[in-house]
């Protein structure tokens, strides 16, 4: 099989080298047949990869069987345990790795183990456990999956969480069918295997725009060491680190290096014994990422080092920092790629592509913001920051794009309600003071009948004083109820999930919810809703689009048969779902480009946009509400910029007062001249 390669003339500087090394190379991989031999080395695959790029520029035929091996690599799992404590960053660290590894060109997935029995999280109380995420297949997941999709800014789905009810129910039900052909059904070989199939599958699966097969599979183990909840997921991938081969999985170990207040120390015995109980468990970490209040002394790694039988560049350290966008930027300054690149046998450069740069701004800028903008979140699971981390996560995002510092003011929505003032006038007081100094006013979704009281005052004072406001999902229902009884004067106006025998239903059970059974009963997933106007403030912060497509999570809607009574009085709803039956958005009556007819923003969605929203891509729902608190939202609808999620806009490129520079990806267009032009 002979190769006539152009001269080196004809190319790039840089191939003068390459031509000859491919020349040769490609003699020797050719065997007598004309067949190609399997096994490349790694350095053969890395300069290929990086030959390819000019070849290709230059139109030089190269074997389709060659350019395939380069980017069809074997897939590659980085496993990430826990020591000492649950609750330390593993979902983060886990995310930063992913974040990393992309930004060196390589296509990343994320599995989340959570050794409990329940099927999923749908059913978990919010204290317990945080926020439910919904992916877009209406898989209802543990919160670290939405920092996988905020962090590599991918779509996951039900199957990338795997829980032990998921296994067992698996087993079971192929036990049933008569699959293992009447065998003893154990954990071990039959539960292990069920894992190691499940994590071969879903890793194969496509998670971004592009549709292609994942390269990385980051899979991060719930829980820490040694529970005993966990071992049947251990003891899978101690079996499966010999099936993938070791040039192709890694282990990641995150652990606890506590300071003595007394006396300063960084205490490395609960580490070691960490790993002791890793490797008695027969997995090795490759990795040891040290979480820390503060910065770990050199002569602590090596004390690590030392008991824990890894190199020195093999321990990582983590300490807390300002915002989780300075955790990929750190394992990237203490040589994670070249350690990945050399573990994995990864044909990568070394140094990342402009994403991580991307990162490095985001980061500066949320360090070095002086302006601040405040919201009151009015909810009932206030006592835990958890239960609500999607929606803080989205005016995160949004606040760094408008240069602003997030000022969230969690306020339990009972704290509001009349009863209180005469049960504890100063908690009364100090939430309503809360409210009062906001720049704007938030009411996330949320179940149950406590607390609605209180944040019906919330969205009455919030109307009524022309406060921005946003409802999400409960939100914009409370929203309705408030509207129809203070300006359509029903009294008794309310949902018929507080209150069954009301007179006037104007939100009502959905005829597809299901009261039996309570998990995956609802609405729930990525679904659209189509705009009826073009005179929509939120169809113009979607940029213009004619839908959009959200994540649902409810059981009760707004009852259609009412609509025409509030749109008489003001409150518009512009948006419904493809059968024009179901409301989805409210508004109300505003005017886009001058002086607002009657309130700067007051919106109410059923979906949950927190759940779309992205560092670089911050929900328009919740950039709307930030921009309208700082001032901002008719200086940036009379630019006509447009923030549209389906043309992949991005803010990272914004300037300081938070409008597109002129590289930016955000355009200005004459979308708003034509609607003035019209009205």
């Amino acid at each position: 099989m002979a190769f006539a390669f152009p001269s080196s003339r004809d190319l790039f500087p840089t191939l003068h080298g390459i031509c000859s090394f491919l020349s040769v190379f490609f003699s020797r991989v050719c065997d007598g047949g004309g067949g190609w031999k399997p096994m490349f080395s790694t350095r053969c695959l890395w300069l290929l990869r990086r030959a390819l790029r000019e070849v290709q520029h230059n139109r030089v035929g190269i074997p389709a069987q060659v350019i395939q091996h380069i980017h069809n690599f074997p897939m590659k799992y980085i496993l990430v345990t826990g020591g000492v404590i649950s609750g330390i960053g593993k979902g983060i660290i886990a995310s930063s790795i992913g974040t990393i590894l992309k930004s060196c060109g390589l296509r990343v997935t994320a599995i989340k183990i959570d050794p409990y029995i329940n099927i999923d999280a749908g059913t978990f109380s919010p204290y317990e456990h945080g926020e439910v995420f919904v992916l877009n297949d209406g898989g209802e997941v543990d919160l670290d999956l939405g920092n996988y999709e905020r962090f590599l800014d991918i779509s996951l789905y039900k199957d990338n969480n795997i829980t032990t009810g998921k296994i067992y129910q698996h087993v079971i039900n192929k036990e049933r069918h008569g699959d293992y052909l009447g065998k003893t059904v154990q954990v071990v070989p039959h539960i292990t295997d069920a894992v190691q199939e499940w994590v071969m599958n879903q890793a194969k699966v496509p998670v971004d725009g592009d549709k292609k097969e994942p390269q990385i599979c980051v899979i991060e183990l719930g829980g820490t060491i040694g529970d005993i909840e966990g071992m049947p997921f251990v003891e899978a991938f101690r079996q499966f680190q010999f099936k993938a081969k070791r040039e192709n999985f890694c282990n990641i170990h995150v652990s606890l290096v506590p300071q003595l207040n007394a006396t300063g120390e960084q205490k490395t015995k609960p580490t070691q014994n960490s790993v002791r109980a890793l490797r008695g468990l027969g997995l090795s970490p490759d990795l040891i990422v040290c979480r820390s209040t503060k910065r770990i002394e050199m002569a602590v790694k090596e004390k690590i080092s030392m008991f824990c039988h890894v190199e020195p560049e093999q321990v990582i350290f983590i300490h807390d920092v300002s915002s989780t966008y300075r955790v990929p930027i750190l394992l990237e300054e203490q040589g994670i790629i070249k350690y990945f690149k050399e573990r994995l046998s990864l044909p990568i450069d070394d140094q990342p592509s402009h994403l991580l740069f991307k990162w490095k701004k985001i980061a500066d800028r949320y360090e070095r913001m002086l302006k601040s903008c405040s919201v009151a979140l009015v909810g009932k699971y206030t006592k835990l920051s958890d239960c609500y981390t999607s929606v803080f996560k989205a005016l995160e995002h949004s606040a760094i794009a408008i240069n602003h510092k997030l000022d969230l003011m969690y306020i339990d929505s009972a704290d509001l309600e009349p009863a209180m003032e005469a049960e504890n006038p100063v908690r009364f007081h100090q939430a309503w003071q809360k409210l009062c100094k906001a720049d704007c006013i938030l009411v996330p979704g949320g179940f149950g009948h406590r607390g609605t009281e209180g944040k019906l005052q919330a969205i009455s004072w919030a109307r009524k004083k022309k406060k921005p406001f946003l409802g999400i999902c409960l939100g914009m229902q409370l929203a309705v109820v408030e509207f129809a009884r203070n300006c359509l004067s029903w009294q008794d106006a309310n949902s018929t999930e507080f209150d069954p025998n009301t007179k006037n239903p104007v939100v009502i059970d959905m005829p597809e919810h299901n009261p039996g059974d309570m998990g995956g009963t609802m609405r729930l997933g990525k679904r659209k809703t189509i705009f009826k106007t073009e005179d929509s403030l939120l169809r113009n912060l979607y940029g213009n689009e004619a839908f959009v497509e959200e994540r649902h999570r409810h059981r009760y809607e707004v009852n259609p048969e009412l609509i025409h009574f509030f749109e008489d009085k003001g409150l518009k709803f512009v948006g419904h779902d493809t059968e024009g039956k179901r409301m989805e958005i409210i508004e109300l009556d505003v005017c886009l480009y001058y002086v607002p007819l009657d309130h700067p923003y007051f919106i109410g969605v059923q979906f949950h946009p927190e759940f779309s929203s992205r560092p670089m891509k911050p929900s328009p729902a919740y950039f709307g509400l930030l921009l309208a608190a700082t001032g901002s939202l008719s200086t940036y609808l009379q630019h006509g910029c447009k923030l549209s999620p389906r043309k992949n806009d991005s803010c990272s490129d914004l300037n300081e007062e938070g409008f597109p520079e002129k590289e930016t990806s955000l355009t200005c267009s004459g979308v708003q001249e034509k609607h003035r032009e019209d009205r």
